[in-house]
């Protein structure tokens, strides 16, 4: 049986307990033949940031901790250096998941700028050349997650993080989010006038990532181009085949780019703009099913009606640690997964 276009895809936040991992050696030369293919029998298991609830988030450890749990797609946000390179992370801000506060030769880094029409001030990456961050050393973001690998992994590039998929035993999927699009085209400049969306998809060429959905080029190197801005999404369709994800936040926020809101962006009519240049979309989990005193109520009619424009549903982000879970199952992940 082939994945229909209109099944989720679950993104999970994995929790076991696992040894230290070394880093990985990089760039990925290994021979591409004989590799079990991308499963396409039921939903995607998507590892969110890897497998974040062991090992500090999309850290090469974090991805290959995930490969080995069975994931079909590791996921992850690209952003840029100070210099132009295109690293994974997941914040605009370094400080909750890195050591930076630390470093007293960064103490003038510190500065405060507009992100989405909200001041936010801390350690911004592109005031950082790809050296210095290199510098750096990842930590968890929640203190009840795992500490003993705090300080252990430097962040990776964007291709240093293409490697692992393309290192893995099996055919491992990829999915890169767009991250922050105009707050990386305001603070960084590349040569020719190129934006932040070119960079991403000249690197994923780059590796031969490409093909439009199911199609034996993409089967070959899966990937799905994510981001919560839909002008980004659009510009890119003229520039890559390959499949893209509108990603849809919490009802009380706006677009990125285009501050649409939640019920701008989730109706009939802009599903059926949408669709002409993505395959579907990704909601934030509580807008398939909200919730309201940590109990999960009725589901909402945007599955349903998503599927009528054949759009797929890619909600995020699922998590099997308490902080997370609701009550209506005696935080039973598994129960509350079904449902």
């Amino acid at each position: 049986m082939i994945l229909t276009k209109c099944l989720p895809l679950i993104w999970l936040s994995l929790l076991t307990v696992c040894a230290g991992r070394p880093l990985y050696p990089l760039p990925g030369k290994e021979p591409q033949t004989g590799k079990l293919p991308l499963q396409t029998s039921r939903p995607y298991n998507i590892a969110h940031r890897g497998s974040n609830g062991e090992i500090p988030e999309e850290t090469a450890a974090s991805y290959l901790r995930a490969i080995e749990e069975g994931t079909d797609f590791i996921e992850t946000d690209i952003l840029s250096s100070k210099d132009g390179v295109l690293i994974r992370f997941h914040d605009v801000i370094l400080d909750e998941t890195t050591n930076v506060a630390t470093y007293k030769e960064f103490a003038d880094r510190k500065k405060t700028y507009e992100v989405q029409g909200f001041n936010v001030t801390g350690f911004f990456p592109f005031d950082f050349t790809l050296k210095e961050l290199k510098t750096l050393r990842t930590k968890q973001r929640y203190a009840f997650r795992d500490q003993q690998y705090n300080g252990k992994y430097p962040i990776i590039t964007f291709e240093e993080f293409i490697a692992i998929a393309r290192d893995a035993p099996r055919v491992v999927g990829i999915y890169p989010e767009i991250k922050n699009p105009v707050l990386m085209n305001q603070h960084v400049k590349w040569p020719g006038g190129k934006r932040f969306e070119d960079k991403v998809v000249e690197t994923l060429k780059k590796y031969g990532y490409g093909g439009s959905y199911l199609s034996k080029k993409w089967l070959k190197k899966p990937l799905f181009i994510q981001s919560f801005a839909p002008t980004s999404l659009v510009y890119i369709s003229n520039l890559t085949d390959s499949p893209k994800v509108l990603l849809i936040d919490d009802v009380t926020m706006p677009t990125q780019d285009t501050n649409q809101t939640y019920a701008e962006i989730t109706s009939d009519t802009y599903f059926n703009y949408i669709k002409q240049y993505v395959v579907g979309i990704g909601p934030w989990k509580d807008t398939v099913v909200p919730v309201n005193n940590n109990y999960m109520l009725a589901p909402t009619d945007l599955v349903k009606r998503a599927h009528a424009h054949n759009l797929q549903v890619h909600p995020y982000t699922y998590r099997n640690e308490h902080e997370f879970l609701h009550l209506n199952f005696s935080q039973d992940p598994y129960k509350e997964y079904d449902y």
